[in-house]
């Protein structure tokens, strides 16, 4: 499948402030669903818009989801995609080798030659994560997690699930996915990310800002 110039002007604006990028190439039919932050968000959002332009958007996703695999599978790649010693020679091979996964997605193949020329190839995974949330938000659902020092009982999470979903941020007719992650590190309570929004009720972050207290008072 060519590329056309309009679809590679859409992915170079991934170096612009999201703003600019909604402005100059997004319509009601194409814009993200989200606004997203970060260059992570930047290079997705422009790939979104990219992709839907071209009715492309599932093999986009799909292409994106080989990509994924592929980083979780190979512990080394991501180093590789990260190293800044990379020359132009080097990165033309790791792009070629990587789209000969993706065949059939010119969305992902033009995605992958604007990080190497930006050097943003071991940005890869960040911003296949930042399009899978502008995938949710574009099929009506809101992902949310929760995060417990322990696996959290199913009737507990179950109850935690119901909350949310009736919250202000999920929002009527949205299909509600939650993932219940685990770090003892937070020692207890919960952290609940739903989209951009966070709250932190966990026992580390109580004891961070009781300790700050302290030092004010002493």
């Amino acid at each position: 499948m060519a590329f056309n110039r309009s679809s590679a002007r859409v992915l170079a604006v991934a170096t612009r402030p999201v703003v600019l990028a909604a402005r100059t190439y997004a319509t009601a039919a194409t814009a993200p669903p989200v606004q997203l932050f970060g260059v992570d968000g930047t290079y997705a959002s422009a790939l979104y818009t990219a992709a839907a332009k071209q009715s492309a958007l599932d093999a986009t996703a799909k292409g994106l989801g080989t990509l994924k695999t592929l980083l979780a599978s190979d512990k080394d790649l991501p180093q590789i995609l990260a190293n800044p010693a990379l020359s132009a020679s080097d990165k033309k091979l790791v792009v070629e080798t990587l789209a000969k996964t993706v065949v059939g997605s010119a969305t992902v193949t033009n995605l992958l030659s604007v990080l190497a020329d930006n050097n943003r190839l071991g940005m890869l995974g960040e911003v296949i994560a930042k399009f899978d949330t502008l995938m949710a938000a574009h099929k009506g659902e809101v992902e949310a997690s929760i995060t417990s020092a322990a696996p959290l009982d199913s009737k507990v999470l179950s109850k935690l699930e119901s909350a949310i979903a009736k919250s202000q941020f999920v929002g009527a007719g949205k299909k509600l996915k939650v993932t219940n992650k685990i770090n003892p590190d937070i020692l207890g309570g919960l952290i609940v990310e739903v989209g951009d929004r966070t709250v932190d009720l966990s026992i580390a972050s109580k004891l961070t800002r009781m300790n700050a207290l302290i030092s004010e008072a002493i």
